[in-house]
Order: structure tokens, then sequence, then C-alpha cells
């Protein structure tokens, strides 16, 4: 039986994991992990990724590696070097970082092309662009006002934000849109339908490497 460990840093990230293992891998048992002071302490301390941020990712891992997890999956993205290290010292399992999967697929996809990455969380926009091969081809997109307007529940005007954010990247002649937030996956279907272009999400990407990782 295969056990996977989800780690959040956003409310918000934990429905888009669950219904896309609910639909693509049903049979493997998730345990989830939210901390929601993560992100907020990193956008109000100023000092970033700091040696107290990577103990607090360290502990985390290390609690959902003592309840028998198989592979772990972060799913915020602007922690990537805390991820890392995490990974590091476990070469033993699967420990992915939220947009790995997605950045190797938005890459094959794109064949060369243009990529564009939008994203709810400006921190993300800073993080990310360093996780994809020197020499993509990449244009970025803060999504403004949809983290807010998904924080009060309004998922139409989350939505439309992310879209506009993908028509304006299709604009500048992308080949391919990655969402970056796994918050925003719920907005695939109508990007997709507004731009005409492939349209890859993290929790998708992220579920089909696991797979592969754990053999199933």
């Amino acid at each position: 039986m295969t056990r996977l460990a989800l780690i959040h840093a956003l409310a918000h990230s934990v429905a888009p994991i669950n219904e896309e293992l609910s639909r693509a891998w049903p049979e493997a048992v998730r345990m989830n992990l939210l901390d929601d002071s993560l992100s907020a302490d990193l956008a109000r301390s100023g000092t970033g990724l700091d040696a107290a941020m990577h103990q607090r990712f360290e502990s985390l891992a290390a609690y959902a590696e003592g309840t028998g997890a198989n592979a772990i999956l972060f799913t915020c993205s602007a922690f990537g070097s805390c991820i890392e290290a995490v990974a590091a010292r476990r070469p033993h399992m699967p420990v992915l970082k939220p947009n790995e999967a997605m950045v190797a697929e938005a890459v094959a996809v794109a064949r060369g092309g243009r990529i564009g990455l939008v994203a709810s969380f400006a921190p993300t926009l800073t993080s990310m662009p360093p996780e994809f091969p020197p020499g993509t081809q990449l244009v970025t997109r803060l999504a403004e006002g949809a983290m807010e307007a998904l924080n009060r529940g309004d998922t139409a005007e989350h939505d439309a934000l992310v879209v506009e954010a993908a028509r304006w990247l299709a604009d500048q002649g992308c080949d391919a849109i990655a969402l970056a937030q796994f918050s925003m996956a719920r907005a695939q279907m109508a990007v997709h339908r507004a731009v005409d272009l492939p349209v890859l999400t993290t929790p998708g990407s992220a579920v089909r490497m696991l797979r592969h990782r754990l053999g199933a």
C-alpha cells in the first residue's frame, strides 16, 4: 500500500491535490499536514528562507516520514530551497517540490518555445523561475488579486483573474501555460478554453511523477 504525505502551507492547496489523487490514483493512502502560518510568516518576515524556516520544513518532513509515508509532496511553491534540503536528507524516498513535475512537463510540451507562468502568490515569481532549466524561454505574470479573491471565497473572480493573466501570456507568444499554485488548478479548463494552449497544473503533473517514481 502506497502512503503519500501531502504537506501544505496554504489551506487552498488541500482540495486540489486530494481531488486529483481521488481521480487519478484513488488507491493511494493520503495524509495531509497543513501549517497555514508558513506563507504568512514568509511574507511578513523579510528574512526569506532562513535557517528557522528550513528547520520548520525539516520538522514537518520528519513527522510525515514517521507516519510511514513512502513519499512526500510539498504543495506551496515559494519554499524551494527548504524542500531541496529535506530531499537531500532523504535519498531513500521521493520528496517533491510542488513545481518539480510541472516544470519538466512544461519544458517537454513547449519544445523549446515560450512557457507562460501564472502565479497568484507574488513570491512564487521570484522562487520558481530558477527551477526551470537554463535557457528556458519563460514569461511570467502575476494574477494580481486572485489569491485575495480566493481567500474571501470568490472563486469566479479568482478564475477570471487567472484567465486574464493567461490571455496576456498567450498574447506574448507563449506555447504553453503553467499554473504555478496548487490552488489555481481549479481554473485549468477556463484557461484552456480562453487560450487554446496546453495548460499544465501542479497537482496533475505531481501525481503523474509520483506514480512513476513509486512504480505504481
